[in-house]
């Protein structure tokens, strides 16, 4: 069995004390990245495609791609081993120009057992709204490499999924004029009425003026007028690097599977006692084989025989763990239990359930 892991995170005071730039807390409204999609073809393949059998869409994809260079392949039976269909994704960033690359990821979607080598052919990609705002063609990074024999393979990574660097020409903007904005909302990240209302502190402490003003506990409203900045863009990049304190929450956060445990400075605990022991349940079977007396009749016959016990493992009786105000007295007085790592999960679970615990209990 794996063994488990505990980890107790202490995040010092100063840690969570010290201010962030506003960019890395919020988003500005407007400004944001788009997804694009296409479907296209992968040619150069060391006979690792798709097989045209199993992946019908493959075959006409590469008919209409041929027709369009001007070859006709209408009622041939060809049958390569070197292609493979596959959707290709990217995201546009924000204000992106025309004539601008963006990086692709390419994924096949066929029974292609490696793209390793192939060359993406010239693929549109497409936004949410239908229209084409980049094109994507080149030479795929894939991911991973597999190998086979007669009676064995072996497939490291994932050879069926690569990436092609600046792999995508913008070839359309997105049509938002930033310069137009007399509002703009900043979107926190993560919503918090304190932070908020320190955010619009801070910005207003800038400017020496009420510029912004907070509308609930993800957002702040910035008045671009009020700020007399020469534009819109100004204004951002006056006020995004702005330093603001976060308030967070207080949480608790466990991973099952790995035995982690990670909490923040805030979580505290009331003064509560715990009592842990564990029971070991041991049912063994040993049959004996009973048999005749030397020329005497009879059968060998089966009896059998168990043995079953319970064993009960030292615990931590009833320990008191003392009411904590901050984050170290919390990590002092659970590792006082001396407990294994997924125990500790258990107490805390019980610990939060009898209301000692305040803070919220995430379990991953």
């Amino acid at each position: 069995m794996r063994a488990l892991i505990l980890i107790l995170v202490f995040l010092p005071s100063l840690a969570w004390a010290g201010a962030i730039r506003l960019k890395d807390l919020v988003d500005f409204d407007g400004v944001r990245g788009n997804d694009l999609v296409g479907y296209g073809l992968v040619v150069g393949l060391n006979g690792t495609g798709d097989g045209l059998r199993n992946a019908p869409f493959t075959e006409e994809i590469m008919s209409n791609i041929l027709e369009r260079l001007g070859v006709n392949v209408n009622g041939e039976d060809f049958r390569p081993k070197n292609v493979a269909a596959v959707l290709v994704t990217a995201s546009l960033p924000p204000f992106s120009r025309v004539g601008g690359q963006i990086d692709v990821t390419v994924s096949a979607i066929g029974d292609s057992s490696s793209l390793l080598g192939g060359t993406l052919i010239m693929t549109p990609l497409n936004a949410a709204d239908g229209q084409i705002y980049a094109v994507a063609q080149g030479t795929i990074l894939a991911g991973g490499v597999s190998a086979e024999g007669e009676a064995a393979s072996v497939v490291r990574g994932v050879p069926t999924s690569g990436v092609i660097p600046s792999g995508a020409r913008v070839e359309r903007e997105i049509d938002f004029d930033l310069s137009t904005l007399t509002q703009m909302r900043l979107a926190l990240r993560e919503p918090d009425f304190t932070t908020a209302a320190r955010i619009e502190s801070a910005i207003n402490t800038e400017f020496n003026r009420a510029v912004a003003i907070m509308r609930d506990s993800g957002t702040v409203e910035l008045n671009i007028a009020a700020t007399q900045a020469v534009s819109t863009a100004h204004a951002i990049g006056r006020i995004e690097n702005i330093l603001v304190e976060p308030e967070t929450k207080a949480r608790v956060v466990v991973d099952q599977r790995s035995g982690t445990i990670v909490m923040g400075q805030e979580v505290r605990i009331s003064r509560v006692a715990v009592s842990q022991g564990n029971l070991t349940l041991t049912v063994q079977e040993a049959p004996i084989a009973v048999q005749p007396n030397p020329f005497a009749r009879g059968e060998t016959v089966v009896v059998p025989r168990t043995i079953a016990g319970i064993e009960e493992e030292e615990g931590t009786g009833l320990a008191e763990i003392p009411e904590a105000t901050t984050l170290s007295e919390v990590v002092a007085g659970l590792n006082a239990l001396g407990v294994s790592p997924q125990d500790m999960i258990d107490i805390l679970k019980t610990i939060k359930a009898a209301g000692a615990l305040h803070a919220e209990f995430i379990v991953r």
